[in-house]
């Protein structure tokens, strides 16, 4: 599968491991960075979504997207685990929640730009599903830094998978491929946030972390059992 990720924004905060560990399923290891887990809320819009070499009409190729997510391992490879992954594409949700066995929920989505700024709003839909709302402003405030070797802002954001969990409790991978991530400092204003309040997960005041994304070309392969 190739896509194309834009008008990214990373919005992150700490939690204990206490915590998450009721949340995550045991297949899956927690990850940490300081003695700390990570939940990341990640709004942005999705283009070009689709086989590789295959024809990509923009009706199911071109959708905003919305991702609740922690930092895992299993078999000593870290990713990134998916709580929750709102979409404004039906057929996307179906084929991604049969296909990759991802927890995708359909969504009411809107996207504006501005002057640079982002308004970006969130309203999961999804039947017998609690809802959750995101919406928020955002902009960058400065040029792109690459992350540092070892630092939060690397260990947040350079994972090449993703991890799913099946109802059987098997774990699933996902590879992913993309150059680094062209980060760049942000500034948010947060309206409403509740998209994590149905995992159990309450995130209280500003995060403590923000990056914003302009563009991310990326490569995925089909889920493989760990």
């Amino acid at each position: 599968m190739t896509m194309t990720w834009e008008k990214l924004l990373f919005a992150h905060w700490p939690i204990s491991i206490q915590e998450l560990r009721l949340l995550v399923p045991q297949s899956l290891e927690l990850d940490t960075y300081g003695g700390d887990c990570w939940i990341g809320v990640v709004p942005f819009s999705m283009r070009n979504v689709g086989p590789r070499f295959a024809p990509k009409p923009s009706y199911f190729s071109t959708f905003l997207e919305l991702n609740v997510r922690t930092y895992v391992t299993a078999g000593g490879k870290p990713g990134v685990f998916f709580f929750s992954l709102d979409a404004a594409n039906p057929l996307a949700v179906e084929i991604a929640r049969r296909w990759y066995h991802l927890p995708y929920f359909n969504a009411r989505m809107r996207l504006d730009e501005e002057e640079g700024a982002i308004e970006y709003l969130s309203e999961r839909t999804h039947r017998r599903v609690a809802t959750g709302v995101f919406r928020a402003q955002y902009r960058p405030t400065g040029p792109i830094i690459r992350s540092q070797v070892g630092s939060l802002d690397e260990w947040l954001t350079e994972r090449y998978c993703l991890y799913a969990v099946d109802r059987r409790g098997i774990a699933h991978r996902g590879e992913i491929h993309h150059l680094p991530w062209p980060l760049q400092p942000a500034e948010l204003n947060i309206s409403i946030n509740s998209v994590a309040d149905a995992h159990g997960i309450t995130l209280g005041g500003d995060p403590a972390l923000i990056h914003y994304v302009e563009r991310l070309d990326v490569v995925a392969w089909n889920p493989k059992i760990v």
